[in-house]
């Protein structure tokens, strides 16, 4: 790259720098989007250098089948939903706020950021009742308590949290990875909520990428059945966390750098999902206009 370019490259990506410096944004790392070169981690470090508050939420579904398979044991799915009996729940635990925990909270410590790993129970950050008896202890979230998170960010931490809440017998409760974020995207009124996924994002009917859509038009396309299949809980969190949040964003976390092409470029990746029916163009004039009070720097 030339000078003229990383010109050109900074110029385009300071006035988002500034925009979130202290500013916080959830991001849903699903296992899907982990590889041998993945590059969200680096990404996130990146943020964390910069001064923005990362709060990492991750799945771990495949880990779990893994350990399921290895004790003779067929994981169960009803719409979507993992099964989870007693056993499988001393599965989760063990996967989710164990070792896939750990490893990240390792991957980012190795890079040079600061991390802890939490999961839901920890501090009742995360409080759920069953959702059904025929799930087992498969739970939805009913209350957030934000200390544990405040007071890791304010140290200057990286919550990185799986998704697994305190159920109102005492006991673990299994979360949809997307939901547990949604829930403390909406709870902490994050400045974005970003789901990276193993998907480029939502499509039309025609198979083409939508760059933005409103809530709106997002619930239409579900009822057209547009969206369908894996994609409608994935949407529907970025609905949830649109109740404190003003954008949520759906990336292929399989991307190079994905995170950071969504926050400091003016193209983003993926699709944006909007309370109202403001898209890239206006985000992106907000953020130019914020940094640096010169309308004439905003770029479409």
């Amino acid at each position: 790259m030339g000078e003229p370019d990383i010109a050109l490259t900074l110029a385009e990506a300071l006035p988002y720098v500034s925009r979130y410096i202290g500013k916080t944004i959830v991001v849903k790392l699903g296992g899907s989007a982990l590889g041998s070169h993945d590059t969200t981690i680096d990404d996130v470090v990146i943020c964390q250098q910069l001064g923005i508050r990362i709060v990492l939420v991750h799945g771990g579904g495949s880990a779990i089948s893994t350990w399921l398979k290895r004790i003779g044991k067929e994981p169960r799915f009803v719409k979507g939903l993992r099964v989870t009996d007693d056993e499988t729940m001393d599965l989760v635990v063990m996967t989710l706020a164990g070792q896939v925990n750990k490893q990240l909270v390792a991957e980012i410590q190795k890079r040079g950021g600061r991390a802890m790993g939490i999961c839901g129970i920890d501090g009742g950050l995360l409080r759920a009742r069953q959702r059904d008896p025929d799930l087992g202890r498969v739970g939805d979230v009913y209350a957030v308590d934000l200390d544990p998170l405040v007071a890791l960010t304010a140290a200057g931490y990286i919550p990185v949290v799986a998704p697994i809440a305190l159920g109102e017998d005492g006991l673990g409760l299994n979360l949809n990875a997307d939901t547990a974020a949604a829930e403390l995207a909406a709870a902490l009124r994050a400045e974005k909520a970003i789901f990276l996924t193993d998907v480029p994002g939502v499509h039309d009917a025609a198979g083409h990428l939508i760059s933005e859509l409103s809530a709106g038009q997002t619930k239409a396309l579900i009822a057209e059945k547009v969206i369908s299949g894996g994609m409608i809980p994935k949407v529907e969190a970025c609905l949830r966390a649109l109740a404190g949040v003003k954008r949520s964003h759906i990336i292929d976390g399989r991307v190079a750098h994905a995170l950071i092409g969504e926050l400091f470029t003016d193209r983003g990746v993926g699709t944006m999902i909007t309370q109202g029916q403001n898209g890239r163009s206006d985000e992106h004039f907000q953020e130019a206009h914020h940094a640096t009070g010169d309308r004439t720097l905003a770029r479409a």
